[in-house]
């Protein structure tokens, strides 16, 4: 019985190994991608210390444990097929579906923010401070917490020979549970809050003070717009798993693999070209790094270096 699950095991892992090599090189194409825009925000000056940067930077570290632990998986998948404990499968199918959950409800708290800033800014000023947004955060990360439990209270993940730890297509009301929950609520949830303050700008009559706030409610909408972008891009990598569970046709369970990790990374770039501030950092850290001494310069530096060498 070993023999025969081992053997099988050897088998998918050969079939995996490509699959799951290049999903990891994305992966860790993503980890450098993110970890460059939190230090950019960091390092730069105080016209990325905002609020909007704070929550660009949470949805970076929320990516960079994403890929961090799908490779993880790849690893126990490929390299350690002894380990065949159904309670360590559920364990890091609980941290795999967190991940997920943890970058998708980002964006829905960058979506809340705006909101803020947008709607309630004027009545509530609290709600636009930075203790108010750590406060957030903090909720951001115990709701991802608590979304994915059904992973390690239930049994519907167990160690299947050759598989990721993810819930078997047959558990059908846990399979839906996990759609909606770390897909569907984030993704309606930061559409209606759009068309909300679209709206809500909309009908704003044409006042004095309505006039002054033009250019605050353009700016709260192409950041909202900026981020339905990015959230899309970042869904779209699981539309080919979502396609899986309805056809079960074993090519689009290998593409959904990849595609998580490819769409991160394309979402990392999107991210940098989308903030014009922070493509202005990031093109000013390049310049000054490549920057040419002038010819004039250079040529009086060498004159004093070659006295002081005749002194000596």
């Amino acid at each position: 019985m070993n023999s025969t699950i081992y053997n099988s095991t050897v088998s998918n892992d050969k079939e995996y190994y490509i699959i799951c090599s290049l999903s990891a090189g994305f992966g860790l194409i993503s980890i450098v991608l993110s970890m460059t825009i939190v230090i950019i925000v960091k390092h730069a000056k105080r016209r990325l210390h905002t609020v909007r940067h704070l929550l660009t930077c949470n949805t970076c570290i929320a990516s960079m444990l994403y890929c961090i632990i799908q490779t993880i998986n790849y690893i126990f998948l490929i390299f350690l097929p002894s380990i065949t404990s159904d309670v360590a499968c559920r364990w890091r199918g609980y941290f795999a579906y967190m991940s997920i959950s943890a970058a998708t409800y980002s964006y829905l708290v960058q979506a809340v923010s705006r909101l803020f800033f947008s709607i309630f800014a004027r009545k509530y000023p609290w709600l636009t401070t930075f203790k108010a947004h750590y406060v957030l955060i903090l909720m951001h990360w115990l709701i991802v917490l608590i979304i994915p439990l059904p992973s390690v209270i239930t049994k519907d993940i167990y160690f299947r020979p050759g598989s990721l730890c993810w819930v078997p297509i047959k558990h059908l009301l846990h399979v839906g549970y996990t759609a909606v929950a770390y897909y569907v609520v984030p993704v309606v949830s930061i559409i209606i809050i759009y068309i909300y303050i679209y709206r809500k700008i909309r009908r704003t009559k044409q006042s004095a003070e309505a006039i002054l706030n033009t250019t605050n409610d353009k700016r709260d909408l192409e950041v909202l717009r900026n981020i339905v972008i990015l959230l899309c891009i970042y869904i779209v990598g699981g539309v080919p798993t979502l396609l899986f569970l309805f056809t079960n046709v074993n090519i689009l369970y290998l593409s959904g693999i990849v595609t998580f990790t490819f769409t991160v990374a394309v979402e990392k770039i999107c991210t940098i070209a989308l903030d014009r501030e922070l493509r202005q950092a990031l093109t000013s850290i390049i310049h000054s790094s490549y920057r040419v001494m002038p010819f004039e310069n250079s040529l009086s530096l060498t004159r004093e270096q070659n006295k002081t060498v005749r002194l000596q």
